[in-house]
Parts: structure tokens; C-alpha cells; sequence
């Protein structure tokens, strides 16, 4: 029963990759022997012996593809040379490119050196002619011609005093320039075949070549002549000369004479005694696969061939670099292997994890040669045995045991020695009729392994009870059942946790399952049928009796093993699911599809949880350690990627942050209660959050001296603040509730800050432009407000005193002056229509506050509101206060008519007609808020 308590995995990262690093071309190591310079398309990887991975790259800036390079002898100046036909110096420590300047050669540059002063620097082109450099005064000082082709090698004398250049060309010849006449002393004609390496005695008195044509050839530099011919019998491609010092009794040197060693097709480094002409000591490599064949004929693609050999002779190393682009360091004087290096894998068919506590991986690439990775140090062990390329892996359940297949159809079973981590071979089998294409490793204990191949057949291996760890024979397997199992290639096999079933998966779209019960035979048990295309991939449930297959249509399907009946289909990848395991304890799977990306999906819930982009080819190989707590890709792309699980690390981030947030909160509470506005402020940007810095503007704004605070505030924040603080008011200003804030901030800012300060912000230049349209929309608005807040400053000049005479209210002109108070209109509505009662009443008070006020010496100015003493209207006047007062005859008449002068029959007509006045006022008022004129007031200003 699953734990309850599991968490779900949510996500991957990257916590280490293997990429290449070499893929060919010239290898230079430095003076202080700490690094690696090697060539890798258009880059130039210095990988750190150490550690050993890449800890600089020079790239060029045109990603033209890089002819040659070379490294100064004090280890301070790289130059390189690409198609492009340039040269460039670079500071190879910060990968800065100092200076670059043309080739002058018409062809790209084959072959470059610097002589032992790092000052000359020396280029060999592929138009036959070699030129010299001054590195330090920046000029071109010798053009030498006469070369025939490519000119792959120059080499200066190490006796610099004597300034002598070696080269060599097509024509096989070593030819000896004297720099002083610029001119070619002599041509060394030896060689039947192009010249690989040379190689200077101490004293500078001999010269050690060697070609292609199977020869070495001892010179004697001061009558420059052959002192001796030495055949090796292999084409030579790399030559060192041993130190005169020291004991190599372990290599067979037992004399005082000159010793050289060889490096060529046979992969072998040999050790030759130059007076003799005789090999004294061949290397054996572990399990290394037989050049050569019987009759001595050598094969021409020999994987395991060198191309180079580099001396390192401070630490009495050699480095030598294979045709399969692996680096090896060996350690003289017995020339035991201390590093190797993998620069190129080419495909990754498969990888898993090995060794105890997953400290290793294994990798079967797009060779006959298992690699085994340590995953602290990058240092790997190259395993032989295989005579074809490897297909399929897998380990056995203590890690230290795994079994490999290949289209040798052979599988064979490897042991990791726990203490110093070697590997080795102890068993194999031969029965299969096709290439072995998938392996898998019994549960429980190492008691069996199946086998799936392209003979369309399932075995079953017994393995012994024990492997000797002393015994040097390999054990040989005998399959125990044997079965047709598919009519086409079987792509993959499995065993059950229990060890009792094996699966398999077809080319033939189907899945079956199988009984390991018997002794003998396989009994199927059923046939799972569902997929449109080809099954890549088969996998048991660790706790479920469920079967997951992946197939070339591009779904991942969940099988029950009791009805054989489809449970789930999981679609999301655009190509063909490569494989599929289980993880979180079997409630999540992982995928690998032909379109490089790795899915994690939920099973209860069908959904597609992280999609992981790290690869740009076809996804072969994917593990999950022991523990479950990583997992490891290999593409097609060449690069082998481990994965940590981030989940937990994420959740507690995220929980982190969520109290940070919940502490910040509540000290900006804290910091806006005690009117600190300015450490408030910059508080709400860092939490990045426009609504919680809006809240800080508004109750900076809502505080006494508000223009004032707020600018104090913005300019002292830091230049990033006020950034932001621009880039948040371009969102308040897309809203009206807001827009006042926003346009309050941008005030200041454009008032205080120069235009220069403004544009050099992230995108300000685009927050402008989104302010223009909405601020313009917002400036329309309150012009509407506006006008309509003078249609009421039109009413108010208009309404009259109810009751006052006819002829003050003719001709008066309109007062634009803003209302500066805010005016309540008050109206009895128990005054009724009929003029009597307290409307009566009202009206005669009315007439008498008239009198006075004519009495006592108001300017009859028709546009001038009746005033008290205070300067106020009185609550009675402002309460009858009614319509227009303009004539009926619409003549103009500059006087007041007392309404003593009218008849009492007039009066009553009148009466009546203000009466129904005053109730249509009433209602009109009635329907305007209280407050409505302030505020558009407030808007307006």
C-alpha cells in the first residue's frame, strides 16, 4: 500500500551534464600541466585535468569552424585561425578575444606553433606557405614559399638561438628553414608518407620523425643525414622521446641509448630502442580487442587507434588521444592508466546509474566500447569486450552487477570492484541468431537475466550462485528457456518485482507477458493489444500489478496484469516514447520521446505535471536511482544529463517566500501606522506588488502637505525603485479609480527628472507610449465633468427669489465664476400650490428682506446673489430660490419692480405660476446628490 504522506514529484533540475568536448583536431596541453586545450567545432574547450571538466570555452564570434590553434609556451597567449581567415589572440582565462587580424594566407591555416620564447608565432597554410608572426609587436616577419600543398606541421628548434623551422607537406619532405636568410636549407627526404610528429633530443642534436608509412626515422640535425631507420610496422601518429634519466626497467629500457615511444593504428603505446631498431616493450590494455588480425593485416578503422601523443614531463605522464576522440593519461614509468577522458560519445543508446550510492553511470553509446562515468570527477573508464556496438543495460538491484547486449549477439555481465571501483568482464553468452537489442536483470537477486532480440526470440540466462573476484576466466552462460516470442524484432523485455513475470515489447505493436515459473520454457500468460505502432518500452509497477509500454504512435498506455485490459493512455509527446519507468513509489511516471523532451506525469490523475527540454535529439537512455531522488538522460545529441529532484527544495522556497511575504506585510503595516512613507515605499517595490505601493501613495497622499511629502519620497528612492515605480503607475493609469495616483507620481517624476534619467530606464520609452493614450481618454473625461459642472453654475446664476419682482430677473447675464461653496437647496413641500399659509408667510418675510436689503445699499447688479451682512445668503432666500426670472415679453429692463405696483389680481396669477415652480424645482434638486457639486468641483480643479 502506497505511504499516504508521499508528495507528488513536481519537478527536475539539472544538477550535472557530460557534453562533448573534443570532436576532433589538434590537442595542446599546458606548460603547468593542469589543462586540456582541445578543439570542439567552432570552440576551442580547456578542461581542467583535475576535475576533469570544462571550465573555459573560446568561441568564435562568426561560429566559423576553428583550422588550428596554439598555445604559447608560458601558457599566457592562445591564438586560433578559422575559415574565415582570421587570426585572433585571446585571453584564454577570460575568454576574451584581445586582438584579431587578418591571415594574409588565400586558404585556411592547417597547422600553427609558437617557438620557445612566445614572441614568434608560426602558420602553415593549405596554399603551401608558411608565415611567421610577432605576437608582441603585431606584424608579419617572414613569408616562406616553396612548400608543395598543405602544410600540416611546423616546429621550431628548441635551441632558439639558432632560429631554425621545421615543416612538412604533401611531398612527404621535412623541410629546414633558417629564419635569419629566410630561406629552406635543406629538405630531409625519408619518408614515403605524410610526416606526423617530431621530436628533439635534449641536446638538440637529433631529430626523432615519424609518418604514416609505418617508419621512424633518427636524424642527426648537425649533418643532417639518417642515423637510423626504425620500422614499426603500424602507421605512427604520435612519437615522444623518453627521459635519459630515470628508471623505466618496467618498460624494457635496460640500456643508456636512445628510447622513444609510439602511439599509432594498432592503439597500443610501444617502447623502441633507437640503436637497435628493436621493440622492447608492447602496452596491454584490459579486455583491449585484437588490432590485427592473424595474417597481420592491419584494419584501417580501428576504433581504439592514436591519433596523438603528448609528453607531460613534470609529472611523468603521456597523454594520448584515440580515433574515438577519448583522452588517456598514463602514468610512466609503467604506463598504467590514470585518467580517461570521453570528448565525443556520439549517440547514447542507453545509461544507468551503478556503483553504491549511484556514484557511477554506465553508458552504451554509438560504439563497442562500454563507458563508466564517475559522476564527482568526470573520469571514466573505457570497458572492451563488445566487438560491435552496444545497444541495451541494466543493473542489478545491489548496483554493483549489470549486464550489457550488442549487435554482436553476444550479452555479457560486468562487476564493479567496490574498493578501487575497476570493472571487468565475468561471463558471457552466445546464443542468440540477430543482434541482442534488450536485456534486463532479475529483481531480487542475481539469480537470471532475459534477453530480447532481432531473431524475434525471448532467453532466459542462469547466472552461477557466485562470481570469483580472482578467477580471470570469464564464466560462459547457457540460455535455460528459449522462446519465439514476437514475429518481429523484440524492442524491450522486463522482469517483475517478484521475479515470477517477464514482459516484452514488440515491433509487432504488442505486449506480452510471460511466466518465469517453469524451468524450462516461458509460459505466456496473455497478449496486450491497444497500440497503433511499434512498443519501444515495457515496465512493471514497483507496488501495482500494472504493466506500462511505450510506443512509436506517441502514447504511453497502462495495462492491468490480471485482465490484460487498457487502464490509462497518457498522450503528449509529438514523436515515438522511447521509455518509461516508474517513480514517487509507482504513482508517477517518467517518458522519453524522439522529440528530446522527458515528461512527468501523474497516474492518478492523467496529467502531464513538468515537461523537461534538455536535449535536442532522440531521448534512448533514462533511469531512476535507488533512492529516487535523481534520474539520468541520454540523447542521441551526445549529451548525458543527471537530474536532482527539486520538489521538496521548491516547496520549502516557496513556503520561505510566503512567510517572508507575511513578515513583510506586516511590517509594512508597521512602517505606514508610524509614517515612516519613505521606508514604506521602498518596502512595497521589493515585494513587487503595484497594489500594495498604490496603498502607500494613497496614504502618502491622504496625509497634510501632501504635494510636498510625496515628492520628498519618490526622489529618494534608488534609481531602480523609481523604475519600477514608472512602470507601475502605466498600469494604475488603466483604471479610473486609480488613474489620479498615477498621474500624481508621474508629476513629480517629469518635473524633477531630466528627460536623459527617464530614458535610460527598462522600457521606458515603452511605458510612455502606454501612458499617452489612456492619459488622453482621462483628460476627455474630466472635460465632460467640466462642462457639466458649468451647466450648474448656469442654473444657480438663473434661480431667483421666490416671490421677488418679474423685472429682477429680465436680461440677466450668466456668472461663469465656479460655485466656491457648496449650495443646499431647501423647499417646503407643505406650502402647497395656492400661495397662502406659511408659503405666504415665507413670501412676505421674503418681500421685506427686499426692502432692507434695497435700503440698505446693495448694488442692484441682476448677477449679484442677495447677500446677509455675513456675506451668506440666509437659509429662508436660499430655500426659495426658484427658475429663471426672465420676462415674459423678453425685453430688456434694467430696474427691479416693486411688487407694490401691481394689482392684487396680477399677484395671485403670479402666486399661483411660482407655486408650480417651486414643486417642479423640488423635484429636479431632489434627484442631485448632496455633495454633487464639490465634487465635479474637485474634479474640474
Amino acid at each position: 500500500m502506497a505511504n499516504t504522506n508521499l508528495h507528488f514529484k513536481t519537478n527536475y533540475d539539472v544538477s550535472n551534464k557530460i557534453e562533448p568536448f573534443y570532436k576532433g583536431g589538434k590537442v595542446q596541453i599546458s606548460k603547468d600541466e593542469k589543462h586540456i586545450f582541445c578543439t570542439c567545432g567552432s570552440r576551442v574547450n580547456v578542461l581542467e585535468i583535475s576535475t576533469g571538466k570544462v571550465v573555459h570555452s573560446i568561441e568564435q564570434d562568426d561560429q566559423e569552424d576553428i583550422t588550428s590553434f596554439a598555445l604559447s609556451c608560458d601558457d599566457e597567449i592562445l591564438v586560433t585561425a578559422s575559415r574565415a581567415l582570421l587570426l585572433k589572440q585571446w585571453d584564454w582565462r577570460k575568454a576574451q578575444c584581445t586582438r584579431s587580424w587578418k591571415a594574409i594566407h588565400t586558404v585556411p591555416v592547417a597547422s600553427m606553433t609558437f617557438d620557445p620564447t612566445s614572441t614568434l608565432l608560426a602558420t602553415g597554410g593549405c596554399d603551401g606557405t608558411i608565415k611567421l608572426w610577432d605576437v608582441v609587436k603585431q606584424y608579419c616577419t617572414h613569408n616562406l614559399k616553396g612548400s608543395s600543398g598543405v602544410v600540416h606541421l611546423v616546429q621550431f628548434h628548441p635551441d632558439i638561438s639558432l632560429l631554425q623551422l621545421f615543416s612538412s607537406s604533401l611531398d612527404c619532405g621535412i623541410r629546414l628553414w633558417d629564419l635569419r636568410s629566410s630561406q629552406c636549407v635543406c629538405v630531409l627526404q625519408s619518408h614515403y608518407s605524410a610526416v606526423t610528429s617530431l621530436a628533439f633530443s635534449p641536446d638538440g642534436g637529433t631529430m626523432l620523425s615519424s609518418g604514416r608509412d609505418k617508419i621512424c626515422t633518427v636524424w642527426n640535425l648537425k649533418t643532417r643525414t639518417v642515423k637510423r631507420t626504425v620500422p614499426v610496422y603500424e602507421a605512427v601518429e604520435g612519437v615522444v622521446l623518453l627521459p635519459a634519466k630515470g628508471d623505466f626497467s618496467q618498460i624494457g629500457v635496460k640500456t643508456k641509448d636512445l628510447h622513444f615511444i609510439t602511439a599509432g593504428s594498432k592503439g597500443v603505446l610501444r617502447v623502441w630502442e633507437a640503436s637497435t631498431a628493436r621493440c622492447v616493450y608492447t602496452q596491454t590494455l584490459p579486455s583491449a580487442p585484437v588490432a590485427a588480425s592473424e595474417d597481420g593485416k592491419e584494419e584501417d578503422d580501428n576504433p581504439s587507434s592514436l591519433t596523438y601523443l603528448l609528453p607531460l614531463p613534470a609529472s611523468s605522464r603521456l597523454a594520448a588521444v584515440t580515433a574515438e576522440h577519448n583522452i588517456l593519461l598514463y602514468q610512466l614509468p609503467g604506463l598504467t592508466t590514470q585518467q580517461q577522458f570521453v570528448g565525443y560519445s556520439d549517440e547514447v543508446l542507453d545509461v544507468k546509474f551503478l556503483g553504491k550510492g549511484d556514484s557511477h553511470i554506465v553508458v552504451a553509446t554509438n560504439s563497442c566500447q562500454l563507458k563508466v562515468f564517475e559522476l564527482l570527477t568526470n573520469s571514466c573508464q573505457i570497458l572492451y569486450g563488445h566487438t560491435d556496438t552496444v545497444l541495451s543495460l541494466d543493473v542489478f538491484k545491489k548496483g554493483a552487477l549489470f549486464a550489457s547486449c550488442a549487435k554482436d549477439k553476444s550479452i555479457r555481465v560486468w562487476q564493479m570492484d567496490s574498493a578501487s571501483g575497476q570493472v571487468r568482464c565475468v561471463a558471457q553468452g552466445f546464443s542468440h541468431a540477430d543482434a541482442v537489442g534488450s536485456i534486463t536483470c532479475s529483481r531480487l537477486k542475481a539469480s537470471f537475466i532475459a534477453s530480447g532480440s532481432q531473431d524475434c526470440t525471448v532467453k532466459v540466462w542462469e547466472l552461477p550462485a557466485d562470481f570469483s573476484t580472482t578467477g580471470a576466466d570469464i564464466h560462459q552462460l547457457t540460455a535455460r528457456a528459449t522462446e519465439k516470442a514476437h514475429d518481429k524484432d523484440v524492442n524491450s523485455v522486463a522482469v517483475s518485482p517478484n521475479d515470477k513475470l517477464l514482459a516484452s515489447g514488440s515491433q509487432d505493436r504488442t505486449a506480452k507477458l510471460w511466466s518465469l515459473a517453469g524451468d524450462r520454457d516461458l509460459g505466456l500468460l496473455g497478449v496486450f493489444r491497444g497500440h497503433r505502432r511499434g512498443v519501444w518500452a515495457v515496465c512493471f509497477s514497483p507496488v501495482d500489478q500494472v504493466l506500462a509500454t511505450s510506443s512509436a504512435d506517441g502514447t504511453t498506455k497502462l495495462w492491468s496484469l490480471q485482465d490484460f485490459s487498457c487502464l490509462k493512455t497518457f498522450e503528449g509527446h509529438d514523436a515515438s516514447v522511447l521509455k518509461v519507468i516508474f517513480v514517487s513509489r509507482g504513482t508517477q511516471l517518467l517518458t522519453s520521446g524522439s522529440d528530446g523532451l522527458v515528461k512527468l506525469w501523474t497516474i492518478k490523475t492523467n496529467e502531464c505535471v513538468k515537461t523537461l527540454d534538455a536535449h535536442q535529439d532522440k531521448v534512448w537512455g533514462l533511469h531512476a536511482s535507488r533512492k529516487d531522488d535523481k534520474m539520468v538522460t541520454g540523447s542521441a545529441d551526445s549529451n548525458i544529463t543527471i537530474w536532482l529532484d527539486v520538489t521538496e527544495v521548491e516547496l520549502a522556497e516557496e513556503q520561505a517566500k510566503q512567510e517572508d511575504q507575511i513578515l513583510k506585510q506586516q511590517e509594512l503595516t508597521n512602517l505606514l501606522h508610524e509614517k515612516r512613507y519613505l521606508k514604506a515605499l521602498g518596502l512595497a517595490i521589493s515585494l513587487d506588488q503595484p497594489h500594495t505601493v498604490l496603498t502607500v501613495i494613497k496614504a502618502i497622499r491622504q496625509s497634510e502637505d501632501s504635494q510636498q511629502l510625496l515628492e520628498r519620497t519618490v526622489l529618494k528612492l534608488r534609481l531602480d525603485q523609481k523604475e519600477s515605480l514608472l512602470r507601475y503607475c502605466v498600469v494604475w493609469n488603466t483604471n479610473a479609480r486609480s488613474c489620479l495616483d498615477a498621474q500624481t507620481v508621474l508629476q513629480v517624476l517629469l518635473t524633477h527628472l531630466p528627460p536623459e534619467e527617464l530614458l535610460q530606464y527598462q522600457g521606458a520609452r515603452t511605458h510612455l507610449e502606454g501612458l499617452i493614450p489612456y492619459t488622453e481618454r482621462h483628460m476627455q473625461r474630466i472635460g465632460r465633468l467640466l462642462q457639466a459642472s458649468m451647466f450648474l453654475d448656469y442654473m444657480w446664476q438663473k434661480m431667483r427669489v421666490t416671490g421677488a419682482p418679474a423685472s429682477m430677473d429680465k436680461d440677466e447675464e450668466m456668472d461663469t465664476t465656479p460655485l466656491k461653496e457648496t449650495q443646499q437647496f431647501m423647499i417646503d413641500k407643505e406650502s402647497g400650490g395656492s400661495g397662502k399659509g406659511r408659503g405666504g408667510e415665507r413670501r412676505e418675510e421674503e418681500d421685506n428682506d427686499e426692502d432692507e436689503n434695497s435700503d440698505s445699499g446693495h448694488d442692484e447688479d441682476p448677477n449679484c446673489p442677495v447677500e446677509e451682512e455675513d456675506g451668506e445668503v440666509s437659509a429662508a432666500k436660499k430655500a426659495s430660490l426658484v427658475t429663471c426670472g426672465h420676462a415674459e415679453n423678453g425685453k430688456t429692463n434694467g430696474n427691479h419692480h416693486s411688487g407694490s405696483e401691481e394689482s392684487s389680481e396680477e399677484e395671485e396669477e403670479e402666486d399661483m405660476e411660482e407655486d408650480e415652480r417651486d414643486q417642479m424645482t423640488a423635484r429636479t434638486v431632489k434627484c442631485l446628490p448632496g455633495s454633487s457639486a464639490s465634487h465635479l468641483q474637485s474634479l474640474a480643479s
